[in-house]
């Protein structure tokens, strides 16, 4: 039985779709749902075997395997990971960092030191942050809670698209670790499932059930906005991102 760790937001319906409809993975795994930081100390503290799981964990791994020639990345704009400011970039002194991530926050601290130039004071959030930034502050928020944000801030920087401006690489948010080798005919079976998911994005959304955004654009956003393929150039994104991590 492979003990997995996944996360619970839009950009992964097709991957719990379609290991919904694989029995052989229903059968052979045992399938948690959390937040992306807590898919990290999981499989960090070796409570679950497999996670999609922020990549800039990775380097906390006594060792690592990435299963699955899927990932959740982005080539530009991915609109779901952003810094939302009352001023201009290069005016932010105090930067709030989400709780929920790892990744996200890591990206936005190398993006300030390598490419925007500035030395703001990052201040750890905790639940219902984002409901009380102050008119000094900016903060880095992801995943489901940004659809709701849009225009409510003056500023609003994507750090998938700004990471592409700096390096002209995509940018991989989330990978599926394994903390030990995982058995060749579940990786095959993991893998078979996870495209048949993204074969089927309509009924991946019908699936998910979420509301707080229209089908049509949930839609828009698995299908333009993430981009899952796990390919050279992705790795090739990590790779740059996980040596820039320890500059920090």
């Amino acid at each position: 039985m492979i003990k997995i760790s996944a996360v619970s937001y839009l950009n992964t319906l097709p991957f719990a779709y379609g290991i919904e409809q694989s029995e052989y993975l229903k059968k052979n795994s045992d399938i948690n749902r959390d937040i992306p930081s807590e898919c990290a100390r999981k499989l960090v503290e070796g409570e679950v075997d497999l996670g999609l799981v922020p990549v800039a964990i990775i380097p906390h791994l006594e060792k690592y395997f990435i299963i699955s020639d899927y990932c959740i990345g982005a080539v530009g704009k991915v609109h779901s990971v952003n810094l939302y400011s009352h001023k201009p970039v290069d005016q932010i002194t105090e930067i709030v960092l989400d709780y929920q991530s790892r990744t996200s926050v890591n990206l936005c601290k190398i993006l300030c030191k390598h490419h925007w130039n500035i030395s703001p004071q990052f201040i750890q959030g905790a639940a219902g942050y984002e409901k009380e930034i102050l008119p000094h502050q900016a903060a880095v928020i992801i995943g489901d809670r940004t659809f709701a944000l849009s225009g409510t801030f003056a500023f609003e920087y994507d750090l998938s698209e700004t990471w592409f401006e700096m390096t002209s690489l995509p940018f991989v948010f989330a990978a599926w670790v394994a903390n030990k080798e995982i058995p060749q005919d579940y990786i095959e079976e993991f893998n078979k499932a996870a495209a048949n998911g993204l074969k089927h994005i309509d009924n991946a959304i019908a699936f998910g059930n979420i509301t707080l955004i229209s089908q049509e654009d949930q839609k828009n956003y698995l299908t333009n906005s993430i981009s899952y393929q796990f390919d050279d150039k992705k790795k090739e994104g990590l790779a740059k991102f996980l040596a820039l991590l320890q500059t920090l």
